[in-house]
């Protein structure tokens, strides 16, 4: 602080220097001074009341309306100065909330990740893609070597951010944590819906469809809390049907029950499961058809399974001028045998 207040004192030679020689040197030495006040905190209000203080040294006899403006010009700086400092620690608060919020989406990455299982009979794609840097969508698979069976998760959180994601960890480890006894769909969902209604704020939903492939018998078993509803793809037919399953979202009542269906899954048919983001991609000021939506399914989906999300991911991805509105979340599951 000794340096700025000799600098202060040499404000007043500076600013002479410049009023009689017009010398542009004396405006870099006034540049260099500023960047030195704002490193100390010196306030614009501080740096105006001394520069009113040099100019009535210099020039005495200031006319009066000039003294006015200039008491003007030290009252407008002083509202400025609160202003700029409080605007200064909300930045900085923001850019500390945003750093929070990389390190959580990057947990989140990690506590929600899956792999692909290697399933006989199947071939999988995925993907998901947050709108933001919080995900609110959530997909899992549960593969069970000792008889060939895959548990299919699909999820959305009816909230955003890092909540959200807090709420999706919890429903994963919930589900790593069932017995295998306990792996039937409506079980599965039942069970979670339980520790949701215990756990998660009560302004929070989650939607979840789950399903189980069981190659031995060549059937799905499914069932849904709320969840989007999916697509079966006949491809003999070249048709879609929509995957009919009703429940309620998890977390609206303990005692919720969720029915189980199941159908056979012939060679080269698909499952198509997504989350809203999906369904609600928009096209100017309207939301996109469903049959809109399976034109462009049906596009990719002779693909190889991942390469087909992808494809349908850009081609929305485009129609969405490379901005998504909500997280998008796409699965297909291929028999290929």
């Amino acid at each position: 602080m000794e340096t700025i207040r000799l600098d202060l004192e040499n404000y007043r030679n500076l600013l002479k220097e410049y009023l009689v020689t017009k010398d542009e040197t004396a405006l870099y030495r006034a540049e260099q001074f500023s960047k030195l006040s704002m490193q100390h905190n010196v306030s614009p209000e501080e740096i105006v009341h001394v520069h009113i203080e040099a100019l009535k040294e210099l020039y005495p006899d200031l006319p009066e309306a000039v003294d006015d403006s200039l008491n003007f010009l030290l009252e407008a700086m002083i509202s400025y100065g609160l202003a700029y400092q409080e605007f200064t620690t909300l930045r900085q608060k923001q850019s500390e909330l945003k750093s929070e919020i990389s390190v959580a989406a990057r947990m989140q990455e990690t506590l929600l990740s899956t792999v692909k299982p290697d399933i006989r009979g199947l071939e999988i794609g995925a993907i998901s893609v947050a709108a933001n840097q919080m995900s609110g969508d959530y997909y899992h698979f549960v593969a069970d070597k000792d008889d060939d069976t895959l548990g299919i998760a699909i999820a959305d959180v009816i909230g955003k951010g890092i909540p959200a994601a807090l709420a999706m960890s919890m429903i994963k480890y919930s589900m790593d944590s069932f017995p295998e006894s306990q792996r039937n769909p409506s079980a599965i969902l039942e069970n979670l819906n339980r520790v949701v209604e215990r756990n998660v704020d009560p302004s929070m939903f989650i939607t979840m469809f789950y399903g189980l492939y069981n190659p031995n018998n060549e059937t799905f078993s499914y069932a849904s809390a709320g969840h989007e509803p999916g697509f079966y793809y006949h491809s003999r037919k070249n048709e879609f049907e929509e995957i009919e399953a009703r429940g309620l979202v998890l977390g609206a009542t303990e005692q919720a029950k969720y029915k189980q269906y199941e159908r056979k899954i012939k060679k080269d048919d698909c499952i198509i499961l997504l989350t809203d983001g999906v369904t609600e991609c928009r096209l100017g000021d309207r939301f996109i058809e469903r049959d809109e939506i399976l034109e462009v399914i049906q596009t990719y989906i002779d693909l190889p399974a991942q390469e087909a999300v992808e494809q349908v991911y850009k081609h929305f991805e485009r129609l969405q001028d490379f901005h998504f509105r909500d997280d998008f979340t796409l699965i297909i599951i291929r028999k290929n045998v």
